[in-house]
């Protein structure tokens, strides 16, 4: 995915990068690079987003369970970088917070804003290439975990993602979602209780086959 954006140096918008109330100094490895960015440098903003998009990729594309769909989000993401760089202020929290926090936002957007089909319809993932069950049924776990992620309630399955799948601490995904790690952690504790009940029943079903294969 390449995003073919002109920065305007100085260019800026209201406060989403400003941040209040806080009096922490933050070491952020992204500081300088943003910085450079704020000023028009090109290849900075190269190096954003090379750091990063993989990673805000990979969380739209789990939120919202659609590659255009997160290819969408994440050039939205990119636009505000570009856009509200120059309002930075270094120290006051790390940029990989604010753009995980953007990218988050937009996804609650798009789903509030999109129709689902009742997870009912949603057709089950096939695997069409010939091979072993163990296979088959690893595309159909990842298909279904998929649609159970759906099914969970909203701070749920945003932990889950930003400590699972985005390889987040628990520190930093409190520090996203704004919540303290205690509460993070009682999230993360009842999203894996409630994904472990939605996908019981794809997991017995796979016990009872492997134990027919092997009689």
């Amino acid at each position: 995915m390449e995003l073919a954006i002109t920065i305007r140096p100085g260019h800026t918008a209201s406060g989403l990068f400003a941040e209040s109330g806080r009096n922490r100094v933050v070491e952020d490895p992204d500081g300088e690079l943003v910085a450079r960015v704020a000023k028009g440098d090109q290849a900075a903003a190269r190096a954003i987003m090379a750091r990063h998009l993989p990673k805000i990729l990979t969380l739209a594309r789990r939120m919202l369970g659609e590659q255009a769909e997160a290819e969408d989000v994440a050039q939205d993401v990119f636009v505000r970088v570009w856009t509200h760089a120059a309002r930075w202020q270094p120290g006051q929290a790390k940029f990989e917070t604010w753009i995980h926090r953007v990218a988050i936002n937009l996804c609650y957007d798009r789903l509030r804003r999109k129709k689902t089909a009742p997870i009912d319809d949603v057709p089950e993932p096939v695997d069409r290439t010939p091979g072993p069950a163990a296979k088959l049924f690893e595309t159909q776990m990842a298909g279904a975990v998929n649609e159970a992620l759906k099914r969970l309630p909203d701070r749920q399955r945003e932990a889950l993602i930003l400590c699972h799948y985005q390889a987040l601490t628990n520190i930093d995904a409190a520090e996203i979602m704004g919540i303290s790690v205690e509460a993070m952690e009682s999230l993360l504790s009842r999203g894996r209780r409630a994904l472990k009940v939605l996908l019981k029943p794809l997991s017995e079903h796979a016990f009872q086959t492997n134990e027919g294969e092997g009689a």
